[in-house]
């Protein structure tokens, strides 16, 4: 048995899976954000372990046997989050999450101190990434910047919890703006940019390669047996990535969760910061991946859900999907900047916005909105993608969106690509991460990393193409409108 633990920004998840590729068992355990302030976005380290606790807990009782015969752990997480530990790994401050936008001045000063940054990390400097958030507490909280010893990303303070080790992976690490993309080491130019050394960071490993083992105190609170080989692990979108099979250069994905991201492996190394995407290493050494992101997909449709009160976001998709062709050629227009924006505009000062409302606006037109806005930001990605030489037939749908035959077939019609989803599609990154442990065990990369089967497929419409195209047309001539007013 081999346990994948995701720590996503919403829900701690966790999975097990057997050699024959079954997946016995998930659970999980819910996570709130704190936003103490506009565009700050933060939790508590600790929240996550217990989450952890929590949802193994469940796993443990609902599957006894299979969860203690766990012979390798692997890890997901969210990325770039700023773990910040004093000498005795006491934790310093809040993390200051992916979604946290307060460092775009920062952002500014580092490309002008450092042009070749991009070229070096992959992508153009956004606030999202791990260092300038350093940068801004170097400036803001100077007294809490004075007492870090050690930065961390959010999986890999679990696995310090799991192993005592400061380890992390190369797929992770590649979203700090610290890492030289192409050497696949710490970069001591980029470091300095942020007033760091080599000293403050974690070991790196590939996601495959044991980083540790479990000690007895965790085992013991965790009821399973000490010594067991913790995996590197990899970032949420490259553990997903290998849930899927996406190991070979063509092979990608699409994530519908809290941010929404396109994913293809790469045979090199190939960055294109122009159009605001992003390089990294994949979570198999010697392998890169090309990726956009929207930073508020799914939990666009999560917001909208709580604004209005309702029930559930299934009960607005169902909502969603009862508007007519001719309701959607009228409904609103929703611009999903919730968070502001990385591909492709790399903003994180614009917000999101409905367009075009009316006294016949309802909740259905809204949910609607909600969702196509959504397909729209995505489809600005792929087009991203393309332009920096991605070429894509096929994707696999994954994360808490893929449940959605709505989004999974607007997806495929705008994308202009064979849309699929899996049964394991909602638990990208727990599995994939299972699946690192496995080969950290000792198993080939190729007997582990198979596709899994697909459940639906759902291919570009020429009609609902031609309803959306018009729409897709004055989506795109928003932004520009409203970026001087913003």
């Amino acid at each position: 048995m081999f346990l994948g633990i995701d720590l996503g920004t919403s829900e701690v998840k966790v999975l097990l899976l057997d050699d024959a590729h079954q997946v016995l068992g998930t659970a999980g355990a819910p996570l709130e954000i704190s936003r103490p302030h506009p565009g700050h976005s933060e939790q508590a380290p600790a929240d996550w372990w217990k989450a952890t606790q929590s949802a193994l807990g469940r796993l443990r009782q609902q599957h006894p046997i299979a969860y203690a015969a766990v012979k390798a752990i692997g890890l997901s997480g969210q990325m770039h989050g700023a773990v910040l530990l004093d000498s005795d790994d006491s934790v310093v401050r809040p993390a200051m999450l992916w979604n946290d936008t307060r460092s775009a001045s920062e952002c500014m000063e580092m490309m002008t101190e450092l042009p070749e940054l991009p070229q070096i990390a992959g992508s153009l400097a956004m606030p999202g990434f791990t260092a300038p958030k350093l940068r801004w507490l170097a400036k803001h909280e100077s007294a809490q910047f004075a007492k870090v010893a050690k930065v961390l990303l959010p999986k890999d303070y679990l696995r310090l919890m799991l192993t005592g080790e400061h380890v992390t992976d190369m797929s992770d690490a590649s979203g700090t703006m610290w890492l030289d993309i192409s050497k696949r080491a710490w970069s001591s130019q980029l470091l300095a940019l942020t007033g760091l050394q080599m000293r403050h960071m974690p070991r790196l490993v590939e996601g495959h390669e044991v980083s540790g083992s479990l000690t007895s105190e965790a085992a013991n609170l965790l009821g399973l047996k000490s010594g067991i080989a913790v995996a590197g692990g990899a970032g949420d979108n490259a553990a997903s990535a290998i849930g899927m099979g996406a190991i070979h250069a063509g092979d990608g994905f699409l994530s519908l969760g809290t941010s929404g991201v396109a994913f293809v492996v790469t045979p090199n190394y190939l960055p294109n910061a122009a159009s605001a995407t992003h390089a990294f290493c994949h979570a198999i050494s010697n392998r890169w991946h090309q990726m956009s992101v929207m930073l508020s997909a799914a939990s666009s449709l999560q917001w909208l859900t709580r604004l209005i009160g309702a029930e559930s976001e299934a009960a607005l998709e169902a909502k969603a999907k009862s508007v007519t062709e001719t309701q959607r050629a009228s409904a609103p227009l929703f611009l999903p900047y919730l968070s502001g924006e990385r591909t492709p505009h790399n903003d994180a000062a614009i917000r999101g916005s409905f367009h075009e409302l009316s006294h016949d606006t309802d909740v259905a037109a809204l949910a609607y909105s909600v969702m196509e806005g959504v397909t729209f930001g995505l489809t600005d990605g792929l087009r991203a993608l393309k332009s920096a030489g991605s070429s894509i037939k096929r994707l696999s749908l994954v994360g808490g969106g893929a449940r959605s035959d709505l989004w999974a077939q607007q997806l495929a019609t705008m994308l202009d690509a064979e849309m699929v989803t899996h049964d394991s599609s909602a638990a990208g990154g727990a599995l994939g991460a299972a699946r690192l442990g496995w080969i950290a065990s000792g198993a080939s990369i190729e007997t582990v990393c198979t596709a899994p089967g697909i459940t639906r497929t759902y291919h570009p419409d020429p009609a609902e193409h031609a309803l959306l195209m018009p729409r897709y047309e004055r989506f795109r001539k928003l932004y520009p409108a409203l970026r001087d007013i913003h």
